[in-house]
C-alpha cells in the first residue's frame, strides 16, 4: 500500500466531513433546530466513500475500491434520506434539546458546534476508516469479501425494514402512545441500531483478510458500542420509558440489541398449581 496516498487520502476526507457538518451547522443555527446533524451524518459517511474513491485509483484493487465505495454509499445515502424524511417539518429532537438547555442561551451555538457537530465529524472520520483503507488496498479481494457482502445485506434489511414497520405503525392514529413490538421489533427493541452495526461490521470483513486490516478494528468497535451502550440505545430508551407506560413490559421480554425471540413472561408463584 502506498502510505503516502493513503495519508493524503486521510487529510482530504477529513476536510471534506468538516464540511459536511459545518454546512448542516450553518444550518442548524440558520433554523434554531440542530437535529439536521443525523441527516448530515449519513451523508458525511457517504462524502468519505466518494472522495475516497477516485482518490485511490491507481493505488488500491479495483473490485475492492468499487465494493466498498458502493456499499458505504448506498447505506449513508438512505439513512440520510430516511432522516430527512422524518425531521422535514418537525420540532427540534429532544435530545438536542436537553443537551442544549444545560447551557446559557448565549453559549448555546458554540456548545453545539463543538459538542454535537465537530464531534460528530470526527467520529465519522474515526468509524470510516475501514473503508478508506479498503480503497488503498492492492491486494485482490478473497473469499471473505462474499461474508462481508451477505453481513451488509442483513444489516441495511434490518436498518430499512425497521424504518419501515416503525413509520407504518406511527402513521396510525390509533398507535399514539403505544410501543411498537410487531415484525423486527418482536425480536429487538433497535433493529436500525442492530443493523448499523453489520454494515460496520461488514465493512471492516472487507479489510479483515490482511494483517494492515486489524489496525482498523477499533472502528467498529467504537460504532457498536455507541449504538449499544453509548449515544444511541441508552439515550432513546431513556425517553421512551419516561413517555410510554407499555415500555418496561415490553423491555422485560424483547432483546435489547441482538434480535432474539420475546422471553416467555415469568409465571407469577402465587398462581394455583394443578396437582394430581
Amino acid at each position: 500500500m502506498n502510505a503516502a496516498a493513503f495519508a493524503a487520502n486521510l487529510a482530504a476526507t477529513l476536510g471534506v466531513v468538516l464540511a459536511v457538518l459545518l454546512a448542516a451547522f450553518a444550518v442548524g443555527v440558520r433554523t434554531g433546530r440542530h437535529r439536521g446533524v443525523d441527516v448530515a451524518w449519513g451523508l458525511a459517511f457517504a462524502a468519505v466513500a466518494l472522495t475516497g474513491y477516485p482518490l485511490s485509483a491507481g493505488h488500491g484493487d479495483a473490485a475492492r475500491r468499487a465494493l466498498a465505495t458502493a456499499l458505504v454509499a448506498v447505506w449513508g445515502i438512505r439513512l440520510a434520506g430516511h432522516l430527512w424524511s422524518r425531521a422535514r417539518g418537525a420540532p427540534e429532537d429532544p435530545r438536542y434539546a436537553r443537551m442544549l438547555a444545560r447551557v446559557p442561551p448565549e453559549r448555546r451555538t458554540r456548545y453545539a458546534l463543538r459538542t454535537v457537530y465537530l464531534l460528530q465529524a470526527a467520529l465519522v472520520w474515526f468509524v470510516s476508516l475501514p473503508v478508506q483503507l479498503a480503497q488503498y488496498l492492492p491486494q485482490r479481494l478473497g473469499p471473505l469479501a462474499a461474508v462481508a457482502v451477505v453481513l451488509w445485506l442483513v444489516g441495511i434489511g434490518f436498518e430499512a425494514v425497521g424504518d419501515s414497520q416503525l413509520a407504518r405503525f406511527k402513521a396510525d392514529p390509533a398507535n399514539r402512545g403505544r410501543v411498537m413490538d410487531r415484525g423486527l421489533w418482536r425480536y429487538t427493541r433497535h433493529p436500525n441500531y442492530f443493523g448499523d452495526a453489520c454494515v460496520w461490521w461488514a465493512l471492516f470483513l472487507l479489510v479483515a483478510d490482511q494483517p494492515i486490516g486489524w489496525a482498523v478494528l477499533p472502528a467498529p468497535l467504537l460504532m457498536t458500542w455507541l449504538l449499544a451502550f453509548g449515544s444511541g440505545r441508552p439515550l432513546l430508551e431513556r425517553k421512551l420509558a419516561a413517555d410510554k407506560p407499555e415500555w418496561a413490559a415490553y423491555a422485560a421480554r424483547t432483546s435489547s440489541f441482538l434480535p432474539r425471540p420475546p422471553r416467555r413472561r415469568p409465571v407469577p408463584t402465587d398462581r394455583p398449581r394443578n396437582d394430581p
